[in-house]
């Protein structure tokens, strides 16, 4: 009994050592899709043609498997001899740059679609008494539209926050060494796939409940009786 906690703990510290990787992969992708969706969602109400690319964007991405995608820009990329004579090759071939890549332009796929029907529910009443007291159309957007449609689409974007957590393991496949990664090393090392994936697996779940914590306190300060608290 000693021996198996043991070695249960020391799976854990050593799976621990991926966690800050884990963390940089899911905030930076975050961060990076969040502006993107926000760019794409803004641009479909700008001109047809933007709309046309953007939905276009979102069919393709979609549509087609995160690990693929990653595949492709690690992998695929650099087949092709003008990507290894850009200025872009020296980021294009670092693991870590590409799997941020990878997960911000899938997770932007699908936060632009979340955004979008936020955008739609948010009351032509708000939007009217905005431009009747004579807010600009920047301040109208900051101030009222952004505020409004971020908090109708914050419960399905809390979905997407959990869903790319749990993507980050897919950043093994390109030698990235984050949770999964060590996970999988341990796992050929030891041969005991149950307890060490079940160690990472508990990281994972703990990261989810804080990221669902964290979430449901920003809807609640977001809500009228969360602001008049």
């Amino acid at each position: 009994m000693m021996a198996e906690l043991a070695f249960l703990f020391g799976v854990t510290r050593k799976l621990l050592g991926g966690l800050p990787l884990t963390i940089e992969l899911v905030t930076l992708s975050v961060a990076t899709g969040a502006l993107l969706a926000v760019a794409m969602a803004l641009a479909r109400s700008a001109s047809r043609i933007a709309a046309v690319l953007v939905s276009f964007y979102v069919f393709v991405f979609r549509g087609s498997p995160l690990l693929l995608q990653m595949f492709f820009i690690y992998y695929g990329l650099g087949q092709f001899a003008a990507v290894r004579d850009s200025f872009a090759w020296p980021a294009l071939r670092d693991p870590t740059f590409c799997a941020i890549l990878s997960l911000a332009l899938n997770t932007a796929a699908y936060t632009s679609e979340i955004l979008r029907g936020g955008l739609a529910s948010v009351p032509s009443g708000a939007i009217e008494a905005g431009r009747a007291v004579g807010m600009s159309r920047v301040m109208l957007l900051r101030r009222v539209v952004l505020p409004l449609a971020i908090r109708q689409a914050l419960p399905a974007y809390s979905n997407e926050l959990i869903a790319m957590v749990k993507s980050t393991s897919l950043a093994s496949i390109v030698t990235l060494m984050e949770v999964s990664g060590i996970a999988y090393a341990l796992v050929s090392e030891t041969y005991r796939a149950i307890e060490v994936l079940s160690c990472a697996g508990a990281i994972y779940l703990v990261l989810i409940v804080l990221l669902t914590r964290g979430v449901w306190l920003v809807e609640t300060w977001l809500s009228p009786a969360g602001s008049r608290a």
